[in-house]
């Protein structure tokens, strides 16, 4: 079987897509705090709770769905990521004004740690079908559903809160995302042995292009200083994009009083998350990860400054567009970047690892933004804090290098020596 080719490798590719079409309800939070503030009159710091609890149980469960898809395949931990991301809607469906530990509870807690297993067997599945020239393009792939997820789900969500209300918009989403992503998951499987072998045999023959990288285990992993420039890298970038993220349909309610495009600007910035994680995971195959990374830090920070001058739906759209896409353009280029630099064979876990940068970010993000919020009416030092961080994570890619290849075995006199890299 040709690995570059491989029919199976394409189902994995889209049955991952699937599941994070599903899955991308976490990016909808926005238009249901919108709904939390103006009919439980929730704070901002209230309503950005849930939100955060899931997205830190999101980055902690990728650790262990990680180490688990490794040993046990993708489809069991998928299957279960399906069952308790639905389970976890229905249970937030039950919350009210005056109980939020439901909406904790189901959306964050069920919520986010059935997200992270889902997304954690998707992306090591897919690209271990594939020859490592094409990792960042299958990884783009396979994660732009997650961004792509808002375009529909943000206008759906809106139009069943204003029909149905609350409690039965989340018991609708809840039912029919498990049913999607269980039936997706069944799809997923690692690739038999013989095909690994051969990718391998092509990645050596190819070595003069891209050289063989050593397959680490995570706790070699985390003694490297590539796993700490990367992690802090990733935390700097998605503080600032989850801080937008979080509170794009509130960002659009008080920058644009009046007119109501909140939902519209949740979808603009989907489909940019959903692009920059295709072009970026493409760029990445070309031109490498790190390099790609400052570009996309630096415009991610340029953004930041935009978006506190955009006081017009003709200047907020392309600036939720840019946000989306560099947000996006990292949830490709991190997990390309772990498989370049440590290998594929604990990509699960050693990706969860790194991913855990992703859920601090997020919920310092979110909450900062919501605290901020509430005490000055504004959110232009949220925006200040954001920029910073970008460009220290633009100034960090200059430290960041790929680990020396694998030295080559030599024989000397019968002697097995290694030639220093």
């Amino acid at each position: 079987m040709n690995p570059r080719t491989s029919p199976r490798g394409w189902v994995v590719t889209f049955a991952g897509l699937g599941i994070n079409l599903a899955l991308g309800v976490l990016y909808s939070w926005s238009v249901i705090a919108k709904a939390l503030n103006a009919e439980w009159s929730w704070s901002a710091g209230q309503s950005s709770l849930p939100y955060a609890t899931a997205v830190g149980m999101f980055a902690l469960s990728m650790v262990f769905a990680g180490r688990a898809q490794d040993r046990f395949g993708p489809r069991m931990v998928a299957t279960l990521g399906g069952l308790l991301t639905g389970a976890g809607l229905i249970t937030a469906s039950f919350a009210s004004a005056d109980a939020a530990w439901p909406m904790i509870m189901g959306f964050g807690v069920m919520g986010g740690t059935g997200i992270g297993l889902g997304y954690a067997a998707a992306t090591p599945a897919a690209v271990k079908w594939f020859p490592a020239r094409r990792k960042g393009f299958i990884t783009g792939l396979v994660v732009s559903g997650f961004g792509l997820a808002s375009v529909y789900i943000a206008p759906l969500t809106s139009a069943l809160i204003h029909s149905a209300g609350i409690a039965t918009t989340l018991r609708l989403l809840g039912g029919a995302f498990l049913v999607a992503i269980v039936s997706f998951s069944q799809l997923l499987i690692n690739p038999p042995a013989e095909h690994m072998a051969t990718m391998a045999k092509a990645a050596s023959d190819a070595s003069h292009t891209h050289p063989a990288r050593q397959d680490l285990g995570w706790r070699e992993m985390l003694k490297t200083r590539q796993f700490v420039l990367l992690w802090l890298m990733y935390a700097f970038s998605a503080f600032a994009g989850l801080m937008i993220i979080g509170h794009m349909a509130k960002i659009a309610a008080a920058q644009l009083p009046g007119i109501d495009m909140g939902f519209g600007l949740v979808a603009v910035l989907a489909v940019g998350n959903a692009s920059g994680r295709i072009v970026a995971g493409t760029a990445a195959d070309r031109f490498g990860e790190t390099r790609t990374m400052f570009v996309v830090f630096v415009t991610q920070a340029l953004m930041m400054g935009a978006v506190t001058v955009a006081a017009t739906p003709l200047s907020l759209i392309p600036v939720a567009a840019g946000i989306g896409f560099c947000y996006g353009a990292n949830l490709a280029l991190f997990p390309s970047a772990t498989a370049s630099f440590f290998g594929t064979s604990h990509l699960g876990v050693n990706y969860g690892l790194v991913f855990t940068a992703w859920g601090v970010g997020g919920v310092f993000g979110s909450m900062v933004a919501g605290s901020i919020v509430d005490s000055t009416g504004s959110y232009t030092a949220a925006y200040a804090v954001a920029a910073l961080l970008c460009l220290l994570a633009a100034t960090g890619t200059f430290l960041t290098k790929a680990p020396e290849p694998i030295a080559e075995p030599v024989i000397t006199n019968d002697i097995h020596t290694t030639l220093a890299a």
